[in-house]
């Protein structure tokens, strides 16, 4: 009832033998995930199998093994059938064990990180350089550091910074369809994505909570005038806020960028500084002329 050789050696605790029914030293010497039996059979059995095939490969510096590979594509579809509770285990198991960027490489290379987010896999492009793929490159690869740190991670944060390009772009369709203000759209595109990727994985509300409120501070962030900064420093959730600011201004550079190291600086600033930033920044803030520039965009006249 084994799923892959390598999970299927059993230890005798009375002569401290190992026995191996299916080959499972050979393919853990050759380094190799191989299933026992059919491949398809065993995939439609319990299509998580070809997710635990990726992440055991990721994870031990494995090697899928052709039988075993040669299904995944074709049944990736499966997956759709999974309960979303279960398969947000999964993701996190995936994504959030160490070695979550390797492991969405392979996801990638099997068709398998669809059925998990459909609306992220939507701004996928062919060389792999929008800002959303350089943003999940970012979020992994830092998450991945943070673990081998032995530093806390937050699954919301990962799923915030996942969700947050296509959050903007589904935004800016409401405010060109629907005519809405930036934050409103910002409001709006966050309940539907939100409700749409939970139909693929079940994050809890507890988690969706937090992704709202880290979204809420990107918008929050620029507007610095008066009181506002030390507001905001003294929120709860700031921190995360601002690392996700950070990795922002990676992928966008520009504005976004030098609001970063505005912050930064801000932080680790005593009082007179801190006084003297705020005022620097006069009645405009980034922020402000995003909306300015929203609200001023005009459409272009009908043929």
């Amino acid at each position: 009832r084994r799923d892959f050789t390598v999970n299927a050696m059993y230890y005798n605790i009375a002569d401290y033998s190992i026995h191996d029914y299916a080959g499972g030293i050979d393919d853990l010497d050759d380094g190799l995930i191989r299933l026992i039996g059919d491949p398809e059979t065993r995939y439609r059995e319990d299509p998580v199998r070809m997710l635990r095939a990726v992440r055991f490969a990721a994870k031990l510096d494995m090697d899928i093994c052709e039988g075993t590979a040669a299904p995944i594509k074709e049944l990736a579809h499966l997956l759709q059938d999974i309960p979303a509770a279960r398969l947000f285990e999964e993701s996190l198991k995936l994504l959030q064990s160490g070695y979550g960027l390797e492991t969405y490489h392979l996801l990638r290379e099997y068709d398998l990180f669809q059925p998990l987010f459909p609306e992220i896999a939507r701004e996928f492009t062919e060389e792999q350089e929008s800002p959303t793929e350089k943003m999940i490159e970012l979020v992994l690869e830092s998450t991945d550091k943070r673990i081998q740190d032995g530093k806390r991670i937050n699954p919301a944060f990962m799923f915030a910074a996942l969700l947050w390009y296509p959050l903007n772009q589904l935004a800016e369709r409401l405010m060109e369809k629907r005519n809405f203000a930036y934050y409103d759209a910002i409001m709006e595109a966050s309940n539907m994505i939100l409700d749409e990727q939970v139909r693929s994985l079940a994050i809890p509300r507890r988690h969706t909570a937090t992704i709202r409120e880290i979204w809420q501070l990107q918008l929050r962030l620029p507007r610095r005038n008066g009181k506002r900064a030390t507001r905001l420093l003294e929120l709860n959730k700031f921190r995360a806020g601002f690392d996700f600011l950070e990795m922002r201004g990676e992928v966008e550079q520009g504005d976004t960028k030098e609001l970063a190291k505005w912050w930064q600086t801000y932080q680790n600033a005593g009082r007179n500084m801190r006084q003297a930033m705020v005022n620097e920044l006069g009645g405009s803030s980034t922020g402000q002329r995003r909306r300015k520039t929203y609200k001023n965009k005009k459409r272009k006249p009908q043929e």
